[in-house]
């Protein structure tokens, strides 16, 4: 499994772009990658995106960062030889039309990830309802409010440093996902914060 998380300049795979990518190998968690790119040229840009991921407009822009197609490739490149590279994490879908979006603008042609996807929603919501446990609702827009910071507090963790940091966001996604379908922990930062269940 593929944990990954994004940020982007927006919400539209194909008007905004990614500016940094967090995956772990799940199996081997020790192996992760980080990296950061310049959006490419005509993306747009929201002020609400980059209140949530940290990043300014200069620093999203900035020539001297890789392109958003190196990025991509250095993802592929991260899975590959990964005897499952299902992706998986918060809300996942959009991060996978993110990258698919940018690995066509990149030419890739040989795209090695499925439409087949593991989302922590899912699978928190899931498990409470296993255990008895009513998922949340939002009183106003009557959905499910399981965001990550909900499914980390329900997994004993404290909410998601903000700004938001890809990496930070991926490993946040590999602990909960160790916790919800194997009742374990994963990653050394997790180690004090035990499972309430």
């Amino acid at each position: 499994m593929l944990v990954v998380d994004c940020e982007m300049t927006g919400l539209e795979p194909d008007q905004h772009s990614i500016v940094s990518v967090g995956a772990i190998d799940f199996d081997h968690p020790e192996r992760q990658l980080y990296e950061e790119c310049r959006m490419w040229e005509g993306a747009k840009v929201e002020d609400e995106a980059l209140a949530v991921n940290g990043f300014t407009a200069a620093e999203v822009a900035d020539p001297t960062k890789q392109s958003e197609a190196n990025l991509v490739h250095k993802l592929i490149a991260f899975a590959e030889g990964m005897p499952d590279t299902t992706i998986a994490g918060q809300n996942v879908f959009t991060d996978l039309y993110f990258l698919k979006a940018a690995a066509v603008r990149a030419g890739h042609t040989a795209w090695p990830f499925a439409h087949r996807i593991l989302d922590i929603h899912s699978i928190c919501w899931t498990h409470m309802v296993k255990r008895g446990v009513t998922p949340p609702v939002d009183p106003v827009k009557k959905h499910s409010a399981l965001n990550l910071d909900a499914v980390l507090n329900y997994c004993g963790i404290p909410e998601e440093p903000k700004p938001h940091n890809a990496l930070t966001g991926a490993k946040c996604n590999a602990e909960v996902i160790s916790r919800l379908l194997y009742g374990k922990k994963l990653l050394p930062e997790f180690e004090q914060f035990e499972m309430p269940w």
